[in-house]
């Protein structure tokens, strides 16, 4: 059992993202005619998903490590008619060599060891004319948890985003609504698992995660930690 995989079971992303931003953000990569498209750590891939249910013509490639997710995805593309022009591969994003038309990537730049490298690995890998997805947290306010890690304002990363050759055609941010579902659904759904398995071992883990979770999220980045998607595009 991995608490964390109970954790994703109620949530549509793995992210703080509405279905309207989905919708949204999807509009935004447009062209997609034939586009092709790759989802670097995709998890379940719902928004590749649902960019392949909002464009029938494009193709779309979810690569992930965690086999449990990106199982959810598979069975989610049958289910919604799309499995012939999707396909997972369980491998790590960092190590993607191909090429495409839009990638997305959101809360994956870890895999390439940070914000910067995941830019510069992933710019050389679009083609002409192409549109990256980036998701990044970002820092909201000064002072802010220092376990976090996160250091760059969203000016920052605007800024950094142009230093590694794009230019930003869209750019949104996660609201405090989307930030409260994502965190409460992430909890509560550890919280049906106690109430629906009150003998099962693991319960004493499970129960502390959700404690914690809810206590960084509360009294730690709630209202400090911000999440950007920007669409970007290499510069000329």
């Amino acid at each position: 059992m991995n608490p964390t995989l109970l954790a994703h079971a109620d949530l549509d992303f793995n992210a703080p993202m509405s279905d309207a931003r989905a919708e949204e953000l999807i509009a935004a990569l447009a062209p997609l005619n034939s586009a092709e498209v790759v989802d670097l750590g995709c998890g379940w891939a719902e928004l590749l998903l649902r960019l392949l249910e909002a464009e029938p013509s494009a193709t779309g490639i979810g690569i992930d490590t965690t086999g449990e997710e990106l199982s959810r995805g598979r069975h989610n593309a049958e289910i919604r008619g799309v499995a012939e022009r999707a396909r997972f591969v369980q491998s790590d994003a960092g190590s993607w060599d191909g090429t495409a038309d839009v990638v997305i990537s959101v809360g994956s730049s870890h895999a390439w060891g940070g914000t910067r490298q995941a830019l510069e690995a992933i710019r050389p890998r679009l083609r002409h004319g192409g549109r990256l997805l980036f998701g990044e947290a970002f820092r909201e306010t000064t002072p802010m948890p220092d376990d976090l890690g996160v250091d760059l304002s969203l000016a920052d990363l605007v800024e950094l985003t142009e230093e590694c050759g794009f230019r930003m055609l869209r750019l949104a941010t996660a609201s405090t609504d989307e930030w409260d579902s994502f965190e409460s659904r992430w909890c509560g759904a550890l919280e049906k698992w106690l109430l629906n398995n009150p003998t099962a071992a693991g319960r004493e883990e499970v129960r502390a995660l959700a404690d914690e979770h809810r206590t960084g999220w509360l009294r730690g980045y709630r209202g400090a930690l911000g999440f950007a998607y920007l669409v970007l595009t290499p510069g000329s």
